[in-house]
């Protein structure tokens, strides 16, 4: 039976009446994320019609999931809002925190052991306020959340960006910071603009070597790393309903990679089937009763154009296997000789050193068997492996039945690393050098979502191409990045020519999911006698102490940082090693914005201090500021904040003293994390006037004590020489969103208002 049944049953009882009631306002059909959105309102059946792109609305999710990293500063904050327990269903799943290396044993072992204080706060805390807690080791939490908790027509937040990889099973499921999750579990709204739609009409069947990763890699190819800001993805069309449930979340997944709100698909068998054979019969039967409800209206999907802010067609018999990367996940390259030709204009090394699959993306049964039979080829034929192989298992349901079944005997049989069912490499987690920063130049292949420079082991010089995780077996065995297993031969131990046959799998084990202890804490009916203790020395976890308002008149502040080009989380917040001060605001923001590159020398890590006129470190340097009582500025560039969910991108600089963020762009969480945290996030009117920048720079804020929403500020910009440059900023700030700020913090508001 399925957790919350109860919970499951009620959306749906509601659904005809508010789907019916928002199309009737709205004045046409609707699309299922309409649907879903609607139906989910704050304050119950719709009244008016809201402008995508425009309106901010207050929705009522139906439940919360948290990793472990992300779930550290959530849950502090949320220990601070004056609550029993938690208001929705809500889950903490440890799998960040497990450093890849040995294989799975040693590694969860190693783990359990340096992370045991992380782990006992987050199961004390789960226990205390109502919280599912799953134990390290029992899987990825996307792959967990889709086995256990997704539901056609649900409506979910998570603190992690790819949360989306929900949408698999027809959900709304949308990536928030912490301080976001802290309002719902707090029993409050949560608000988000109401997105923008956009349509990918799927035709044809996939088939051969092409794959569900196959599809998302397209679509990133066409909108880019910032083309699905602010718009949900919606899916649709035969391709769509032929394609497994698992395949669906692959692409729903990576929906992250294109800035998406999220991305979802109508309910169809697939997803039934999928329901069925993870012991969910029961939301099955209740989904089927009001299936017209979990997917677009028929007109919507027989013309698209009249519904969707943007529709793009794919055929799916036309589409091949593609390779994207490295250092972005939407550059495309066609598998064979497109990437010999781009690899070798661009110096990628060929040599490919591993191939890595798994990850919340790609670590299903379906993803393991059809790479599997690839692995099984490579034995029967004569192969030996080229590269190196790791295998990260999506759950402990996933790895016990995979391996039952033999798959996973297959890979080892290869030599393969058989790692936790945890995030491992595809988040930095993964011990492969004693010395990134100095580590050699190379390519991987993995079938992960992000390949950011440094992602996955910390190498600036590690070249990481995203592909399926068949292709992704097949280029390790070749050892080589232009392989093309649709063409290319290679030659075995016995010196015959031979070539792979397409990829089999199954879309779900044949002899079904088998688990012995999946890994599951189910906290007691009363927490109130349950202890959380945080050691004031300790290294790893600190309680928080209240931010204090920036208030309406900051002037004389300094420039941090000017950051050039890309500026993810990772480069603002990185992970890896930084992974185990989560808990701990001081000391992970000794990480704040040291991958960024400073316009003004073009290094990292290394900006002017104009107090002293020296250069340091960025921690350092914002140190010196907030010690000597200034505020700074940190500017940037276009889809500044893209990645992760972390909010600790935006909770650092505003420990450190940060008072503002003016960019060309952001990235959709990155921006409301930013106000979350009581602080200024702002975009140039004139994106040119980014280039007026200086180094020696100095900012006032001219009429900020008349900040109110659709208003732009003035900041008056102070060269060193005497001049001034005077220009408007933009902001996306509404009265609710300017309270935060007014108060110091979302948060903040939230206890005066529990207090009062």
């Amino acid at each position: 039976m399925a957790f919350d049944i109860d919970m499951i049953k009620k959306v749906y009882s509601q659904m005809a009446e508010r789907v019916d009631a928002a199309r009737d306002v709205v004045g046409r059909p609707l699309t299922l994320s309409e649907k879903i959105l609607y139906n989910h309102l704050w304050d119950g059946k719709a009244t008016k019609a809201f402008t995508r792109g425009k309106d901010y609305v207050d929705f009522a999710p139906d439940r919360i999931a948290c990793q472990d990293a992300t779930a550290q500063m959530a849950l502090l904050q949320f220990m601070q809002a004056g609550k029993p327990k938690v208001a929705v269903p809500t889950t903490v799943h440890c799998d960040h925190l497990i450093q890849a290396k040995e294989g799975a044993a040693k590694d969860l072992k190693h783990a359990n052991s340096v992370s045991s204080e992380v782990f006992e706060f987050l199961a004390s805390v789960s226990n205390k306020y109502g919280i599912g807690f799953w134990k390290p080791g029992a899987g990825i939490i996307h792959q967990v959340v889709l086995e256990n908790y997704a539901f056609p027509g649900g409506m979910m937040i998570g603190t992690d960006s790819h949360t989306v990889n929900a949408g698999g099973l027809g959900m709304v499921a949308i990536g928030v910071g912490g301080a976001d999750a802290v309002d719902v579990m707090a029993g409050m709204a949560w608000e988000l603009k109401f997105p923008k739609l956009i349509g990918v009409r799927l035709t044809g069947k996939l088939s051969g070597w092409t794959a569900p990763k196959d599809v998302i890699l397209k679509v990133a190819e066409i909108l880019t790393a910032k083309g699905g800001t602010g718009a949900i993805v919606e899916y649709f069309g035969p391709g769509a309903t032929a394609m497994s449930c698992t395949g669906k979340g692959t692409i729903c997944n990576m929906g992250a990679e294109i800035g998406a709100t999220t991305s979802t698909f109508g309910y169809d068998e697939s997803m039934e089937r999928y329901l069925r054979a993870t012991d969910r019969a029961d939301v099955a039967d209740e989904a089927n009763k009001v299936k017209e409800y979990l997917t677009a209206d028929a007109e919507v999907y027989a013309n698209p154009e009249q519904y969707f802010d943007q529709v793009i067609d794919i055929n799916l018999s036309e589409l091949g296997p593609l390779l994207n990367g490295p250092f972005t996940p939407d550059l495309s390259t066609t598998v064979g000789k497109e990437m010999t030709e781009k690899a070798t204009a661009n110096e990628w090394p060929l040599q490919v050193e591993w191939g890595l699959i798994g990850s919340c993306t790609n670590s299903s049964y379906e993803d393991l068997s059809r790479a599997s039979s690839i692995a099984q080829q490579a034995i029967d034929k004569g192969l030996k492996m080229k590269a190196e192989l790791g295998i990260n298992p999506g759950s402990e349901q996933v790895r016990y039945t995979a391996e039952r079944d033999g798959i996973l005997g297959i890979f080892e049989q290869l030599d393969a690393k058989i790692f936790t069912n945890a995030c491992g490499p595809c988040i930095g987690q993964w011990a492969r050098y004693s010395d990134p920063k100095n580590a050699p130049k190379n390519s991987i292949v993995h079938s992960f979502n992000r390949n950011f420079a440094k992602r996955a082991d910390g190498n600036p010089n590690t070249h990481a191409f995203v592909a399926s995780p068949e292709l992704t077996a097949a280029i390790a065995i070749s050892g080589r990045l232009d392989f093309n297993p649709m063409t290319d031969k290679l030659i075995n131990e016995e010196g015959q020519e031979v070539m792979f046959d397409e990829p089999t799998g199954w879309e779900l084990p044949p002899k079904g999911f088998a688990v012995e202890d999946a890994g599951y804490v189910e906290p007691v009916v009363d927490g109130s006698k349950v202890e959380v203790s945080v050691s004031p020395t300790s290294e790893r976890l600190q309680l928080l102490t209240p931010f204090k308002p920036l208030g309406n008149k900051i002037e004389g502040a300094k420039l941090l940082i000017k950051a050039f080009g890309k500026c993810t989380t990772d480069h603002i917040s990185m992970a890896g090693p930084w992974l185990r001060f989560r808990g701990h605001l001081d000391n992970i923001s000794n990480n704040m914005l040291i991958g960024a590159v400073n316009a003004f020398g073009m290094k990292t890590n290394f900006v002017k201090n104009q107090l002293t006129g020296e250069y340091g470190g960025v921690p350092d340097t914002a140190r010196a500021y907030k010690a000597a009582g200034v505020h700074t500025v940190v500017v940037g560039d276009h889809n500044y904040g893209e990645g992760s969910s972390r909010e600790h991108a935006a909770m650092e600089p505003r420990h450190l003293g940060v008072a503002a963020v003016i960019v060309k762009s952001f990235a959709r969480i990155h921006e409301t994390n930013l106000k979350k945290q009581g602080m200024l996030g702002l975009t140039f009117a004139n994106e040119t006037d980014y280039d007026l920048i200086q180094e020696d720079d100095t900012f006032n804020f001219v009429d900020l004590n008349e900040f109110a929403p659709d208003k732009q500020l003035t900041l008056e910009v102070v060269h060193t020489d005497g001049s001034k440059d005077v220009i408007k900023l933009n902001h996306t700030y509404n009265q609710a969103q300017i309270d935060w700020y007014n108060e110091g913090s979302a948060l903040n508001l939230i206890k005066k208002e529990n207090n009062a």
